[in-house]
């Protein structure tokens, strides 16, 4: 093992167990490996020489500012010096470098910032590449200035054994702007240049040898990401850009996204050699609240730069407060949960009731079904769920979405959500124009009614005439329920379920606390499975419950996250297969709940 090189040896250890670390660390390891076997055939060689390079530079001309090793040398931890050599040791044919961009995702407190301002002053003053920009983005120009801030610490920082001297000092760099208002740094000798901007800076014709991008799990949108990738792009030989984050929530979409996108480029699913990723999380059977030994897999400095009993004092708390313990187990632990004050109190669950196969709906074409449908604004998001419930009451659930290709931008921005995205991935629809034709949704509504055994069609009450006049423009025979007894129309039954908390008891109609009961029942025991789709996950992250003085509950319109309208079409859809009981009519026998 001593004989290897640094960045080999590291891989080595971690796939061999030597080294703790979770699957997706191990599978960049595992890669690492391959491609120093089978690289060759893409092009593709590993120069240690360029990696122990970069190597030496770091604790030559930089000191720790912060932390447990302030003041000494910027030795590379075990996981940077893996990182760092990978981006310049692995090379293409024509000696370029492999890779043009990384994401680096670890729990809080392991230094990515410090090192990406360290590696930004690397490649735009000591790489041997005249006239070189660097920059650092972000939504604002604050956020852009904190992983900027970092590098002007190691800038007026002591080179170590040159007796308090400064690359400032010693005229290598000049840094304009005093203290915390420094906006740029600059290398003379080289022509060079590091500045922080955000997306709506306005930068003349830049050109970007490196690109660094912090706390990406905050970002509204990719506007600014895709922006500068787009500047990378055009850039000949060895532009590089560097994605940061804590592991992002369901609700934070843009570092969703791209966490999964690098996850997949991790483990083989996706071929990108130039795609570069070490993401730092616990494995999905690990408990970190009851075994430390785990932590380390999210948290590598752990013990050496970060503090063990800085986790231990937070976990201890978490495990008091279900809210600390879910922003615990995302910013520490790198569990991927939906926000920090998700709708149900165990977050697991409903992740573990989510299908990863696509639910086909003809396979469940004789098992009962009943639809469910949120309108919500004809410029807004539109929510179709369809559940099944068989003879043991166990329950199967899938969602459509449609939303207008009009101000589509906007929505986006406002949202936080990557709608164009989502309609690429067919995670939902997108139709022509400012407004949401409800014809749209009549038409998969009559398509279901042919193929599936429909029982009713439940709906909220806001816009259902509407929806109603939109059956009767495409032919599509239906009729409204209003009371039992009431006669029977023909075609497809269309009842109305109540908001709020109040429990309706006149007619016993549906409402929304024993709707809520009820899907949130089926989900703790595992009772139902909703297809997997990335516009849910993002309604169930936007979800927040409201009580009254008796516990009935329902969701809270004025203090969502976001929009929420899938969670609204599949709580009414569940609350609707509530079960026959013995000497009692089912409510799809009589119209009416049962309580």
């Amino acid at each position: 093992m001593s004989s290897l090189d640094p960045t080999t040896a590291y891989a080595s250890k971690v796939v061999s167990g030597e080294i703790t670390a979770g699957k997706f660390v191990r599978a960049s390891c595992q890669r690492h490996l391959k491609d120093l076997t089978d690289g060759a055939k893409r092009g593709l060689r590993f120069d240690p020489v360029e990696a122990e390079r970069a190597f030496r530079f770091f604790p030559a001309m930089f000191t720790v500012t912060a932390g447990a090793k302030a003041g000494q040398p910027f030795h590379l931890l075990d996981w940077m010096t893996f990182v760092v050599g990978s981006l310049f040791g692995w090379r293409n044919a024509d000696c370029t470098r492999r890779f043009r961009h990384a994401w680096l995702e670890t729990g809080k407190g392991q230094a990515k910032s410090p090192l990406m301002g360290a590696i930004g002053l690397y490649m735009i003053g000591f790489n041997g590449v005249p006239r070189a920009e660097a920059y650092a983005i972000a939504n604002d120009r604050d956020q852009a200035k904190v992983l900027f801030s970092d590098a002007v610490a190691l800038c007026r920082a002591e080179i170590p054994g040159k007796d308090g001297a400064t690359l400032e000092s010693l005229g290598r760099v000049i840094i304009r702007g005093t203290g915390d208002n420094a906006w740029k740094i600059e290398v003379p000798a080289a022509g060079a240049k590091f500045l922080p901007v955000a997306s709506q800076d306005s930068i003349s014709g830049p050109k970007p040898i490196a690109v660094f991008a912090d706390e990406v799990h905050e970002m509204r949108t990719d506007k600014a990401i895709q922006l500068w990738k787009a500047a990378v792009d055009k850039m000949p030989g060895d532009p590089l850009m560097i994605l940061g984050t804590n592991t992002p929530a369901a609700d934070q979409a843009v570092g969703t996204d791209y966490s999964e996108f690098y996850q997949r480029v991790a483990v083989g699913m996706i071929e990108d050699d130039s795609a570069f990723s070490y993401i730092a999380r616990v494995d999905e059977e690990d408990d970190p609240f009851t075994d430390e030994a785990c932590w380390i897999k999210a948290l590598p400095a752990l013990g050496v730069t970060y503090p063990i009993e800085n986790v231990r004092r937070r976990v201890e708390t978490a495990k008091h407060m279900p809210s600390e313990r879910l922003a615990t187990e995302r910013l520490y632990f790198g569990r991927p949960v939906g926000s920090s004050g998700f709708w149900l109190s165990d977050e697991s669950a409903w992740r573990a009731v989510q299908s990863k196969d696509v639910i086909v709906a003809e396979l469940l074409r004789d098992i009962p079904c009943v639809l469910a449908l949120d309108l919500s604004k004809k410029n807004d998001l539109t929510a179709l769920s369809a559940v099944w419930r068989d003879d043991e009451d166990s329950l199967t659930a899938k969602l459509w979405y449609w939303t207008t290709e009009g101000g589509l931008d906007r929505r986006e921005a406002e949202d936080r959500t990557p709608y164009k995205a989502y309609v690429k991935a067919g995670h939902i629809t997108a139709v022509r124009g400012e407004v949401i034709d409800y014809t749209y949704v009549a038409e998969q509504v009559r398509l279901l009614c042919a193929k599936q055994k429909v029982e009713a069609l439940v709906v909220d009450p806001a816009y259902v005439s509407d929806f109603i006049a939109a059956c009767e423009q495409i032919g599509f025979e239906v009729w409204r329920f209003m009371g039992p007894d009431l006669p029977e129309g023909s075609g497809l039954k269309i009842v109305t379920h109540a908001q709020g908390t109040r429990i309706a008891f006149e007619g016993r109609q549906l409402c929304m606390p024993h709707s809520i009961s009820r899907l949130t029942d089926k989900i703790l025991k595992r009772e139902i499975l909703i297809e997997d789709n990335k516009m849910t996950h993002v309604c169930a992250a936007n979800t927040v419950l409201i009580s009254d003085g008796q516990g009935n509950q329902a969701f809270d319109k004025q203090r969502q996250r976001g929009r929420i309208d899938g969670m609204v079409a599949l709580a009414m859809g569940v609350g609707a297969t509530k079960a026959e009981r013995k000497g009692k009519r089912s409510y799809m026998e009589a119209g009416v709940l049962f309580t």
